[in-house]
This record gives structure tokens, sequence and C-alpha cells, in this order.
């Protein structure tokens, strides 16, 4: 018999941040364990994932009662270890099969010889796994891969026993159909009774059979158990309340999955403070808002924050007075703390800030932050020099980037540093742009986030990452495997997008110099080495998220070429050529020419013309005075899909040169004659590409 099976964890309340994890490993776990004992042995019509404040739980359907049964063939033990003389069975064997659960008579037994012995064997069906033992198995795996940092220790209501899990669990649910599965975990039997909404619905539900959980939850417990659909209700709630009062809600989708786990029955209510508040940066209030209270701050059409917000609340009641009234009296307390710290704040310029950061520890190698400061200003006065920026902005800007680390409301809110920096800098007088690079510095935050948009930003925020890079490989702190503590994934990728998307003429090369600089000849050649390496690696992950081909990607950076804002434009002229008749030719004989090379090297450079006298290397002379010109004035004019095409013309005399001449020839002069020709060949094909990669296994 198949039918729908439901399963559920009733709780206290869970971890908001992590509910959504929770709940999608816990019903993967289950659903991954059910299919490998074939108890759902085809396409699953239905699965719903259950994610509340207060319980984890799954519906699969169809999910068999027991799983089909399987032949089997067992090896058991030497003929001579199983049997005696008399062909009873030995203890040896006995035991053997009691331990596999098989029944059988000597006579059952089969022999097989392993080349060395006679081996009994067995042979058989067993039978399919009762879904009791299946969703057993199921939950035990669930709940000991859940992803939970730290368990809590609990004991249950026989006062002895002591288990653990992410919070006490008081019931749990096991249905299939609308029968009981004999289940246990979390020293809980399996029954049919869950509770629902703490407040709306305290008394026991029983669950009828496990398609009507969902319902029953709605209808009865006042719960949407569905974390998807209840943060679909949730959403849909904050945008009509928030078209109703003409504005645009703030939702950041962290906070959006981090409120939609804290209730089970989402109800939107509309709050505000006083208009006063306003004075203090949006920034600051937005963030009170969100972190402090879990409120989604409004914003008028034009961008700029309202005096209202909206809550998300628990509780539905038809006089919310008391509900709002009371989110208003908190946020107020918590707007009158940012407006403290901001007042505060502005009593000291940032300039006079700026030694204080020598008390701050940067990291244990590599000083103070003080000391970083005049490293990163180093750096970005160097950006600056070949940029042609403006010197004093940028050394300024850089000098001020990191001093609103000491002010009180980045320290009540680090996620506002560099922001708070330029609207202190704005107050003190700072010239506009250096302000506006004090908040551009720390671009990008994240994977997608903008990046700076004037130049003395672009130049500290080039100064800080490069300054970060430098600093720790040189200290031999680097990324391994999934840990990166210091960002450094992130400072490259930040480097990278910088130099490519604003396009940047800056020599890789030159910038790591430029990085190495400040910290004198502290460190060796070594890091810098690894740190270009570094680069080039993210640059490889950078292009392939973008839709590159591996390939692609690979003929152009294994060049390292050292200017990163041509790249894009590298990878397209590769494309480019990939689609022409000639490509594969001329990458196959690029790449032949490569292993001779790498096999007998030129032993001088010197090419001599008057050495050809093979009709078909004579021919490929000429052909190559024909393209080469033409070639390296398409790459000097940056037209570097025409510098490719260019090479077209090649391929029939490089196929007639390989078909007739043989390079490895005994006379040393020709041999050597010969080489440097592929090798002018060679290096004329890959100015822009390794070409060879491009080449097809036949």
């Amino acid at each position: 018999m198949s039918a729908a099976l439901l399963v559920e964890l009733h709780t206290e309340e869970l971890p908001p941040k992590s509910l959504r994890a929770l709940s999608e490993a816990f019903a993967r776990e289950i659903t991954d364990e059910l299919i490998r004992e074939q108890l759902i042995t085809h396409e699953i019509r239905e699965r719903e994932v259950y994610g509340s404040p207060r319980r984890l739980g799954v519906l699969l359907a169809p999910v068999n009662e027991c799983g089909p049964p399987t032949p089997f063939r067992q090896k058991l033990v030497p003929v001579a270890v199983g049997l005696d003389a008399q062909g009873r069975p030995t203890p040896a064997l006995t035991r053997k099969l009691a331990a596999l659960g098989i029944s059988a008579e000597p006579s059952e037994l089969e022999r097989e010889h392993d080349g060395k012995q006679e081996i009994l064997m067995v042979s058989g069906v067993r039978p399919g796994v009762s879904l009791a033992a299946g969703l057993q198995a199921a939950l035990d795996r669930a709940l000991a891969r859940l992803p939970i940092p730290k368990p809590m220790s609990y004991q249950l209501a026989d006062g002895v026993t002591t288990v653990q899990f992410i919070r006490p669990a008081h019931r749990l649910v096991a249905l299939h159909g609308e029968h009981i599965v004999a289940v246990r975990a979390l020293g809980l039997s399996a029954g049919r009774e869950t509770f629902g909404h703490r407040f709306h619905a305290p008394q026991p539900i029983h669950i009828r059979s496990a398609q009507s959980y969902r319902t029953q939850m709605h209808d009865q417990g006042q719960v949407i158990a569905s974390f998807e659909e209840r943060r679909f209700r949730m959403l849909e709630m904050i945008e009509r309340a928030a078209q109703k009062l003409a504005a645009e809600p703030v939702m950041p989708t962290a906070l959006i999955d981090e409120v939609a786990a804290l209730v089970e029955w989402p109800v939107v209510y509309e709050s505000g403070f006083d208009e006063s508040f306003l004075q203090v940066p949006s920034e600051c209030l937005i963030l009170t808002m969100q972190q402090n209270q879990k409120y989604f701050a409004l914003t008028d059409t034009e961008g700029e924050l309202l005096n209202r917000f909206l809550l998300v609340s628990n509780l539905q009641t038809d006089e919310p007075e008391l509900i709002v009234e009371g989110n208003a009296r908190v946020v107020r307390a918590r707007l009158a703390d940012a407006r403290f710290f901001f007042e505060q704040d502005r009593r000291h310029t940032l300039d006079w800030r700026v030694p204080q950061l020598a008390r701050v520890v940067y990291h244990n190698r590599l000083g103070s932050q003080l000391e970083r400061v005049e490293r990163l200003a180093a750096i970005a006065v160097a950006v600056a020099r070949l940029l042609g920026a403006d010197l004093g902005h940028v050394e300024r800007a850089a000098r001020l980037a990191k001093a609103d680390l000491r002010t009180d409301m980045v320290t009540e809110f680090p996620e506002l540093q560099g922001t708070m920096g330029m609207h202190y800098a704005r107050h003190d007088g700072e010239a506009d742009d250096v302000a506006l690079a004090i908040e551009e510095h720390y671009r990008p935050r994240f994977a997608g986030d903008s990046l700076p948009t004037s130049i003395v930003g672009i130049c500290v925020a080039l100064g800080d990452k490069l300054e970060a890079l430098a600093g720790m490989f040189g200290i031999g702190e680097r990324p391994t495997g999934d840990k990166d503590p210091y960002a450094l994934r992130r400072h490259a990728l930040g480097v990278l997008r910088m130099l490519m998307e604003v396009g940047l003429p800056l020599p890789l090369p030159m910038l790591i110099g430029a990085a190495f600089e400040p910290f004198g000849d502290r460190f060796g050649p070594q890091p810098r080495a690894e740190l270009e390496a570094f680069l080039f690696d993210r640059l490889r992950g950078l292009l392939q998220e973008r839709g590159y081909a591996t390939l692609e990607v690979e003929a152009v950076v294994s060049l390292a070429p050292a200017r990163i804002d041509r790249v894009p434009a590298m990878l397209a002229a590769v494309r480019a050529f990939s689609l022409l008749p000639q490509a594969q030719s001329l990458a196959a004989a690029n790449k032949r020419i490569g292993n001779i090379l790498k096999k007998t090297p030129p032993s001088a450079t010197h090419f001599d013309p008057a050495l050809l006298y093979e009709p078909a290397e004579r021919e490929l002379w000429s052909a190559f005075e024909r393209v080469a010109p033409q070639a390296e004035g398409l790459l000097a004019a940056g037209d570097y899909s025409g510098m490719l095409q260019a090479l077209a013309p090649l391929k029939e005399p490089v196929d007639r040169f390989f078909d007739d001449v043989m390079v490895m020839v005994e006379n040393p002069a020709l041999r050597a004659n010969r080489l440097a020709l592929l090798a002018q060949l060679r290096a004329l094909m890959n100015r822009i590409a390794d070409l060879s990669l491009l080449a097809v296994a036949a």
C-alpha cells in the first residue's frame, strides 16, 4: 500500500537565522534515505517542506508501506571452515549466518571456487524494508546530519534521560495515510498529536491523516507550516501595506527570511517614530530598525526615509493599538540611542581620531590600524599617480578611511564602517570626493555589490585591498579550502572587478609591486609570485561564473595578461576565432609546435631566410611575412578579434609545412633555423591567447 507520509518534530522556538536551512536539511535527509530504502520507488508527486518557529517537518507522497524484495548472493566462509568432516555446519558458519540474519540448511548452500579454495555461498531473496524500519533509519540520519553548530542538552520527562538537539523537542508525529508509523526520535514515540499557534491555538491538535496536516494546522492551529508559503504571504502583506502609504519597503533578503522564521501566523501592522529622528543619517535608522527590532523601514518614491515602518507580528487582533504603540515606544528608545551616538561622534573630527588607530591592533604580525593606514595611503597614492588622480585628495581620503572605527556608531554597528566616515567627513568640511571615497573604499563588500564610482574612491579601494593581500600573503596567511578569515578572496575579486569593469589601464605586475613597496624588504619574492598566481586563479573563477567556457578562459589567462582591463576583449576575440573554419587546424598546429619546442627549444632565436630551401618552408615564411605586420598592426590598435582572424591565411602553408618538411633533420643549422621559424610563428599566434588550448582532441 502506498500513501502520503508526514513527519513532524514539534519543538521549542528554533533559531530564526538557521530555520530555513534546518527545515530543508531535515526534509532532504529523510527523502534521500527513503529513496535509498526503496520506499519511494518512483517519482515523488508531492513534497512539502515544513519549517516554522516550533516545528520541522516534511510530507512525501506516495510512499510505500514496504520496500520491494531484493535478491542477494552472499559469500560466507571457506568450506573447510564452515563444514566439519560429516558435512555439518560448524559454529563459525552458524555465527556468520546469524550475523547476516540468514536462515539456511547446509544443503541450501552453494560452493564456489575463488581460485584458491572453495567458498560457501548463499543465495536468496531478502524481504523489503518496512516503512517503520526505513523511516527510523531516515529519522536517525536526518537528526545526526542537521546543521546544528551548538546543540542543547536537556532532560526528558523521566528526569533521567539526557538528549541533545538544537532545542527541546516535545512531540513527534509520523503518519502514513491515517496510520501512525511506530518510530522514535529524541526520546519521543511517534503519534498524531501536535500543537498549533502558541497563543491563538494552545490546545492539542489530533492530525487525522498526513494529507490533512496542512489544512488542520492552518484552520485549527493558525499556523502556516510551510516556510516558503509563510514568507510569500508575509511579503504580499508588506507590499500591500506599503502601497497604501505610497511608500517602498526596505526588504533585505536576510531580514525577510529571519522575520518569516519568527512567526507562524504573520500579521503586518504600521507604526512610526518622531520626525525629528530623520536628522540622523538614514543608514543608522534603518540598521537600528532592522537589527534590533526586525522592522521594515519605508522610503518615499525618491528613496528618502519616512518616519513610518512596518512590523510583522505573530498575533492577530482587531485592536492592534497596543502592539503599534508598544513598538513605537521601543523603537523610540533605540533611535534615541542612535541619535546620541551620532551627536557624540560629531564632537570630534575624523582627523582627530586618526592617531587613536595606533591603539587598535590590525594583526599581531602587521601592526596597528594606524600602520595599516600609512601603508594603504602609500599604495593609493601610487595608484593615483598612474591614473592621474588628485594626489592630495587621495592621500587625505586614505588617511581618514579607517578613522570611523573609533566612533561610537561604528562600535555599535560595524556594518556602518565607511558609511559613517562619509557622513562625519562631510560634517567636518572635507572635500566631497574625499568623503565619498571613505564610503566607497570598502566596495565591493560582497558578490554583486557596486564598485566605487569616483576616481578617488577607486584609488583608495585598490589601496585597501592590495595592502590586505600583500600583507597577508607576506606573512603566510592564505585562504585554505573554505576558510578565508581575512576575506582575501573577496579582496582579490574586488581588485579584478575594478580593473576589468572600470577599465583601468594598470598593469597587474606594477600594482603588485606597489602593494609590497610599503613593506620594504620585509618579504621576499615568493609572496609576490604567490599573490599573482592567486589573482589569476580568482580571475579564472570570475570569468567562468560570467559564462565563458573553461578552455576560452584558460587560453587567455594561462598567458598571465598584464592588463586585466583587456581580458574581456581578448575573450571575445578567442570566441570569434573559434568560429573560423581554420581555427581547429591552426590550434592543432599551434599545439604541435608547442610540443616540438618543449622537447627541443631553439638554441638561438635568430632566423635566417637564406637557409630555407624546401618549397613548403619558403611558402610558410612568405605567408608569415605578409600576415605578421597586419596582425601586429591590429594588435597595436586594440583590435584583438581582427588580429586573431588575420591568422586565418596561415592555415594552408602551416598544414603544407608539416606535411612536407622534416623539422628535426640531421643538419644542425637547418634544424635550428626551422625551430626558430616555428618559434616566431607560435609567438605571433599566441600574442592574445594560447591557441593550442583550443585544439579539440581527435
